[in-house]
């Protein structure tokens, strides 16, 4: 993991995800920009704070797969998921989505 600093995350950016470094700068830009004009820190914290957490997610390939295709269903709005069993929570599987047969919005209970 790169230092929380906004260079370093560039560089982490630009190796994992060039594609991605002007959404970054445009990020900075406005980040500092709101700093600026809201006279704290807040922006550049979140600014560091969102771009660590994607670096996170992206430095590792079977992470950011399962982010987008969770991504993906919440996209699509067709699948309601079950609860992992727990031989396939101690397996660190994650659980497999079911279609959701009425169309019904499913509640989270807990």
């Amino acid at each position: 993991m790169p230092e929380l600093t906004p260079d370093a995350l560039r560089v982490a950016v630009a190796r994992i995800a060039p594609s991605r470094v002007p959404a970054l700068t445009r990020h900075l830009y406005e980040a500092t920009t709101n700093a600026q004009h809201t006279q704290t820190l807040a922006p550049l914290h979140a600014f560091v704070h969102s771009w660590a957490v994607f670096v996170a997610i992206e430095r590792l390939p079977h992470r950011a797969a399962r982010l987008h295709e969770l991504e993906r269903i919440v996209d699509a709005g067709t699948t309601s998921w079950s609860r992992p069993s727990p031989r396939s929570a101690r397996s660190g599987r994650p659980p497999r989505p079911t279609r959701a047969c009425d169309g019904a919005d499913d509640q989270d209970d807990g």
